[in-house]
């Protein structure tokens, strides 16, 4: 072994089994939630997490870098998927100025909401059933968990609330 090796805190049997299947979950869910998404509502789970979020903040808009932090993506990724949204008509893209700087908002339309609202009962209930069926009353607390993780990664954590 090496120096380096030798100061390592290696994980035990249970923390390398429960990483290792943390990291199949990390990398399978959400193909699983984006295929069902895209069979019965023509969305990616990108594009229904946008939608989502515009929904829930004043005026169903936002600023195109507050999407990107929020989807934790860069700005040229999350403008493809805001155009294709506006390409459906979901979602419209609105050049502001103010303080001297130009910025781009996206906000939501009577047409997105209203496919948001026809797709959302289907993502409930396969995240109920991939997730929250299997973790049972684990469920709460591995959100809980989650959210830790979330704030040493030093990103902002999920809120229902704006």
């Amino acid at each position: 072994m090496t120096e380096h090796e030798d100061a390592v805190e290696w994980l035990d049997d249970d923390q390398h089994r429960a990483w290792i299947n943390l990291v199949k979950v990390l990398l399978t869910l959400p193909g699983a939630l984006e295929s069902q998404l895209l069979r019965d509502a023509d969305l990616t789970l990108l594009g229904y997490m946008i939608l989502a979020r515009l929904s829930a903040v004043p005026d169903e808009t936002l600023r195109m870098s507050e999407i990107a932090e929020m989807a934790n993506g860069s700005l040229p990724r999350i403008s493809h998927a805001v155009a294709r949204l506006e390409d459906r008509g979901w979602v419209t893209r609105t050049v502001c100025t103010g303080q001297g700087r130009r910025f781009t908002v996206a906000t939501l339309t009577d047409a997105g909401r209203a496919h948001l609202g026809a797709s959302a009962a289907g993502h409930v209930a396969t995240v109920r059933r991939l997730v929250v069926e299997p973790m049972g009353a684990d469920f709460v607390g591995l959100g809980e968990a989650v959210e830790r993780i979330v704030q040493v990664l030093g990103l902002p954590t999920a809120s229902l609330k704006p």
